[in-house]
């Protein structure tokens, strides 16, 4: 838990105006962490970062991960059981996949013909097939996923990640979020809410704009390194006096540590970003030669590339809303898969040649999934009440399936996982004790978890 915010003040005030020095240079990439109440994890680590790839929108399970004989075989029917509450209830007639199902690996399991690159690791997958939610529509289930609540302001997973460990290079963000979404919450799910500032998450274009012509904003400065250093050095004298004679600011806090960062991140975000040393079997191991997989290769291509320099928690989103098939099931999963499948499969075949995959946590899924039964002719309505994430590296067993929905593929019915139980897994695969990861806010302490959330310790290799 934080222990008061006098020690943060005075050793900002402290650290004087003597730029040069650059005194907050080491303190800022462990000041959230030590605000925290802990320096560096809880116990020990089986990840050391996280690459969060979101599906927004909420793709099918049961035409993707979550194989359903019995859908298949019974698509026409009506479904046999109550549906329970949805958005769209006129028809409760079963949809069988459009896709085949096959098994690949040593382990067997099944995946749908969508994702013939994915496939192909399948052994180091940890599937869960069990997940549910809170929240029927997109901004209540987007806002589930990426902060614990589905109604309230709260802190993104990122955030809270990167106030409890920091990063590992002082020199970068500890959270960057690549080509996030302008809806459902936008920056609330990548934002810091009470958190201090510089936890949340620094941006990298948004899902409406080509990733290459991606850019942080305002990083770039036309004048030179000295003159900046000059500015700064008096903009932050000011600031940090202006800091010491206010009761507590925690925005001038952030302002005060964002540019700081922001002055160092012009050396080292360009080099990250900078893809010409890549090799042109690394580019085309991505998809980044085709023009189907170009943009979102690109994107898991420099989510490599952050992770190995350091970043604590990267996350990488595709398209805003692209996989919320109420209709047109076949051509959008069709052409949404064909974008990210390659990428991912490349992303997992680089991080493990370079020895990261091991301690890296992978991360795929949306905010739901989607109903067995037809909306319209050729869809399928929003299902929080079952759907499927997969895991990779980073501490959980490959060529695992965990859980499981009904026979058609509606509620989670076997060894359930919510959210919160899925976010406390991933704290804990980062060091991280879900339960004293606190912050004192409005005269409470408040965690990622709320009161809830239990460790998949099945799913932990």
């Amino acid at each position: 838990m934080m222990n008061g915010w006098l020690n943060r003040r005075e050793m900002l005030r402290q650290a004087g105006a003597g730029f040069g020095a650059l005194a907050l240079a080491g303190m800022c990439q462990s000041a959230t962490a030590a605000e925290a109440g802990i320096v560096g994890p809880h116990f020990q680590p089986r990840a050391r970062r996280v690459i969060y790839l979101f599906m927004h929108g909420g793709p099918s399970q049961v035409d993707t991960f979550d194989y359903k004989p019995r859908l298949q075989a019974e698509s026409g029917n009506d479904l046999p059981f109550d549906p329970g509450p949805n958005l769209d209830a006129k028809t409760i007639k079963l949809l069988g996949s459009p896709w085949k199902f096959s098994q690949h690996g040593e382990s067997g399991q099944w995946v749908s013909e969508l994702f013939p690159h994915v496939a192909k690791h399948v052994d180091k997958l940890c599937i869960i097939n069990s997940m549910h939610t809170k929240g029927v529509s997109h901004g209540q289930a987007v806002s589930m996923m990426h902060t614990g609540s589905d109604s309230l302001v709260r802190p993104s997973v990122g955030a809270w990640v990167n106030y409890g460990l920091g990063t590992e290079n002082s020199d970068l963000p500890g959270f960057v979020s690549i080509a996030p979404a302008k809806g459902h919450g936008g920056p609330r799910n990548y934002g810091s809410a009470f958190l201090p500032a510089t936890c949340q998450a620094t941006t990298l274009g948004h899902s409406t704009d080509p990733i290459s012509k991606a850019a942080i904003a305002h990083l770039e400065s036309n004048v030179s390194t000295e003159q900046q250093r000059r500015q700064l050095e008096l903009l932050q004298s000011m600031n940090r006096d202006h800091l010491q004679r206010a009761e507590h600011d925690d925005r001038l806090e952030g302002v005060i540590s964002s540019f700081e960062l922001a002055f160092r991140m012009q050396s080292a975000v360009p080099h990250v970003m900078d893809l010409a040393d890549e090799s042109k079997e690394t580019l085309s191991l991505y998809g980044m030669d085709e023009s189907e997989t170009e943009n979102f290769g690109r994107g898991c291509l420099l989510a490599r590339r952050f992770a190995e320099a350091g970043v604590r928690y990267i996350q990488v989103s595709y398209k805003q809303n692209a996989w919320d098939q109420h209709g047109g099931l076949r051509n959008g999963h069709t052409k949404n898969s064909l974008a990210v499948d390659k990428p991912i499969a490349g992303l997992l075949t680089d991080l493990e040649q370079r020895g990261l995959l091991d301690d890296t946590l992978v991360m795929w899924g949306g905010e739901f999934g989607r109903t067995p039964i037809v909306q319209g002719n050729d869809g399928r309505d929003h299902n929080p009440q079952g759907f499927s994430v997969w895991l990779a590296g980073g501490g959980v067993k490959g060529g695992l399936r965990y859980g499981a929905t009904d026979d058609y593929g509606y509620y989670a019915v076997e060894n359930k996982v919510h959210t919160h139980d899925l976010h406390a897994t991933l704290l804990h695969l980062l060091g991280v004790d879900h339960l004293r990861l606190t912050y004192r806010h409005a005269g409470r302490d408040f965690r990622l978890t709320d009161i809830y959330g239990d460790v998949v310790h099945d799913i932990l290799a």
